[in-house]
């Protein structure tokens, strides 16, 4: 009986030894690292083997768009993910990441990401005979910054905690990951803490990076105007030339305080970290950006001008007055960011790590370095009377300027989603030609009555195209690309398929679209018939749509736009030229619901 007992306690040690190794070698509790909105990521740590070799498994499950950067060089701020191990008397390796995904920035740059749920192997380099045959606390420290294709959240440290038991080894998961080539591959577990400078030699630079905005491309196009304000203001006397140059620098430094107290708004009431390029994820900023590029571009080569009232002018000193003088100020700071992303992304990260007094310190410096060079020349008249003198050289390079902004606005119109960007090119045409009305067809000699008419009309044809062209249009139908394997397996299936033949050179397509397929009530229709919504894209020659519309023993079509349904049990119908709504629900109408 007593052996037996003894055989009873033995076995249950074993038993209960064996669940406590099992036990040891769970991952710990997920933790979260970041959420916005409906978007989050965590992470938890185990132990697992990888290619025979001992380690520590770090688990990311997230949502799609919630990512974290691969690179340092690329990475918001410098904030690449870091993963670092620590256990005493252990020695860890450098981590193995996962091969990233490129996203596309909307500022047209493309950036590298781990995203979703992904996996990273922390090697274990202490020889596991050697170490202690008790059970050893990992401490796990992940590090960086989590963005989604809309902010940037503020950077994060999180540690984990897991157990390992080096003697239960071979009962470590095994896991796999696709690495990155050597060149590519993430941190080697140094934590980026952001930018390693002092901070005076920090504040030296937001100077620095102030002064260097005068000599940005998307400056330069102003520089003529801004060089003829202060002529004409040295002409007003030393007091006045002096006053209206203090406040013209006061524009430049008021554009950086507003920057400087949106990063204070973010970080303290949203939490969120202020990413330079964060204006330029946003459409309606980029168009408006691009817009203004174009109309200064045309104001350049004198398509338009703006006039002010002799009454309003009288006051003001000749139309130049504080009010003038600070917005030229303003406007020669804001055209300065499209061209500055590169130079400004390291001293705003670095911004961003200190205590907002410093921080907003950093961003107004910044507006100081780009203003120091116009007080100068404003406080010391004799270098003001060197600057060339107004001349033909001036309207030549005034017009050359034009051409540069042109440039910059195509330049900002890259960054926008293809079906927009058509939309804006068109617009820009039509705000052009209301310019052009409101510049040429008047002049001073032109009665009041005609030329309030004139300026009216402009107006109306500028705002009325900006509603029908600007606005974001809402997907209703979810397109697929043409597959003929698609087509086919759905034609199997009995799922009936529209597939619309269109290219983007067809004005015809366009207008079919807009007035057939933009429709809610033929959304709803094909919803509810279960149709198969295929976009056939004939622009080039060589796409396959292209091919199988020609082709005699598929569609036999010698044109678009035109609309083919496969029915099922029933020949196909081809709807070609322009069709009209009512055209193609007559068609559906027969097929069952869904």
């Amino acid at each position: 009986m007593r052996r037996n007992m003894r055989l009873f306690a033995l076995l249950t040690l074993t038993a209960a030894l064996n669940f406590c190794n099992v036990a040891l070698a769970q991952p710990s509790e997920p933790k979260l690292l970041a959420r916005y909105e409906d978007q989050t990521s965590s992470a938890h740590a185990g132990p697992a083997q990888m290619a025979g070799k001992p380690g520590i498994a770090v688990v990311f499950t997230g949502t799609d768009d919630l990512h974290y950067y691969a690179k340092a060089e690329t990475a918001a701020g410098g904030f690449n993910l870091t993963i670092t191990a620590e256990a005493e008397s252990v020695a860890f390796g450098t981590p193995v990441f996962p091969q990233w995904k490129p996203f596309q920035d909307l500022d047209g740059s493309t950036v590298e990401v781990y995203v979703g749920d992904f996996s990273v192997f922390v090697p274990i380099d202490t020889p596991l005979d050697t170490m202690s045959k008790l059970p050893v606390t990992v401490t796990v420290t992940v590090s960086g910054i989590a963005c989604t294709s809309k902010v940037c959240l503020p950077p994060f440290r999180q540690s984990l905690q897991t157990t390992i038991d080096p003697s239960q080894a071979a009962s470590w998961p095994q896991i796999s990951i696709e690495q990155a080539a050597p060149e590519e591959a993430g941190s080697k577990g140094k934590v980026v803490e952001g930018a390693s400078y002092t901070t005076p030699i920090a504040l030296i630079l937001a100077v620095v990076v102030g002064l260097m905005f005068n000599i940005m491309p998307c400056v330069l196009p102003v520089i003529p105007l801004i060089i003829t304000r202060l002529l004409d203001q040295a002409k007003q006397g030393r007091s006045r030339s002096m006053a209206l140059g203090a406040v013209f620098c006061g524009g430049i430094i008021a554009f950086f305080a507003a920057l400087a107290v949106l990063n204070i708004v973010l970080q303290v009431v949203y939490g969120r970290v202020f990413q330079w390029g964060d204006h330029f994820r946003n459409p309606a900023f980029v168009m408006a950006m691009s817009l203004l590029m174009m109309v200064l571009g045309l104001f350049m080569f004198d398509v338009f001008t703006i006039g002010v009232p002799s009454s309003v002018a009288g006051k003001a000193g000749g139309g130049k007055g504080a009010g003038g003088a600070f917005g030229m100020g303003f406007l020669a700071a804001l055209l300065s960011t499209p061209c500055s992303f590169g130079v400004l992304a390291g001293i705003f990260a670095w911004a961003q790590t200190q205590p907002l007094p410093l921080s907003t310190l950093a961003f107004i410096l910044m507006g100081v370095g780009m203003a120091i060079p116009y007080a100068v020349l404003v406080s010391m008249p004799s270098l003001l009377a060197r600057l060339p003198r107004p001349g033909s050289w001036m309207e030549i390079v005034r017009k050359a300027m034009g051409f540069v902004l042109l440039v910059i606005a195509v330049k900002l119109l890259g960054a926008l989603p293809r079906e927009r960007l058509i939309n804006v090119l068109y617009y820009s045409l039509v705000l052009s030609f209301a310019l052009w009305m409101w510049g040429g067809w008047v002049n001073f000699a032109t009665a009041t009555g005609r030329k309030w008419a004139v300026r009216i009309a402009a107006v109306a044809i500028a705002l009325s195209a900006g509603w029908m062209l600007l606005p974001e249009k809402t997907k209703l139908i979810d397109w697929q690309d043409y597959d003929p394997a698609l087509i086919a397996q759905a034609r199997q299936e009995g799922t009936p398929i529209l597939i619309k033949f269109t290219a983007d050179w067809c004005t015809t397509c366009s207008w079919v679209d807009k007035a057939v397929y933009q429709r809610k009530s033929i959304a709803d229709l094909m919803e509810q018939k279960g149709v198969l919504a295929v976009k056939g894209d004939t622009t080039l020659a060589d796409a396959q749509a292209t091919i199988d519309l020609a082709d005699t023993n598929k569609y036999n079509e010698p044109g678009v736009p035109v609309t083919v349904l496969h029915l099922p049990d029933s020949q196909d119908v081809h709807l070609r030229g322009v069709i009209s709504r009512q055209d193609l629900k007559e068609v559906l109408d027969d097929l069952p619901d869904r």
